[in-house]
C-alpha cells in the first residue's frame, strides 16, 4: 500500500484535552472507536490515554471534572426520560394499530353478510 503523500499529521495535545477525551470514553454508552472519530483521533492513541490515565500520568483539573461529570449526568438523565418516553409512545402507536386493524376487520365481515 502507497503511503499518502503530503505532510503527516503529528498532533501535540495538552494534557486537559487528554484528560476530557478520556473522561468521554468513561461516559456510559460510548465507545473508544466513537469519541477517537468525533475527536479525529485515532482509536489506539485514546485507548493508550486511558492506559496512562488509570497509571496517574495526566492528573484532571477538579474544575473540569465537576463540569463534565455534570453535563454527563444531566444529559444521561434527559436520554434516560426521553428512552422511557419513546418506549411508551411505541406500546401506545402499537395499541392504536391493533384497534384500528381489529374495527377494519369488524367492519368487512359485517359488510359482507
Amino acid at each position: 500500500m502507497a503511503r499518502p503523500m503530503g505532510p503527516r499529521k503529528i498532533g501535540q495535545y495538552s494534557n486537559e484535552f487528554k484528560v476530557k477525551a478520556v473522561r468521554l470514553t468513561f461516559m456510559e454508552g460510548t465507545q473508544i472507536q466513537e469519541v477517537a472519530n468525533a475527536l479525529d483521533i485515532h482509536p489506539f492513541m485514546l485507548s493508550r490515554w486511558r492506559k496512562e490515565y488509570r497509571e496517574g500520568k495526566y492528573m484532571a483539573d477538579r474544575r473540569i471534572k465537576k463540569v463534565v461529570d455534570e453535563a454527563a449526568v444531566s444529559a444521561t438523565a434527559r436520554l434516560k426520560a426521553l428512552e422511557t418516553e419513546n418506549a411508551k409512545l411505541r406500546v401506545e402507536n402499537d395499541l392504536l394499530k391493533k384497534a384500528i386493524r381489529f374495527s377494519s376487520e369488524k367492519r368487512q365481515k359485517s359488510s359482507n353478510s
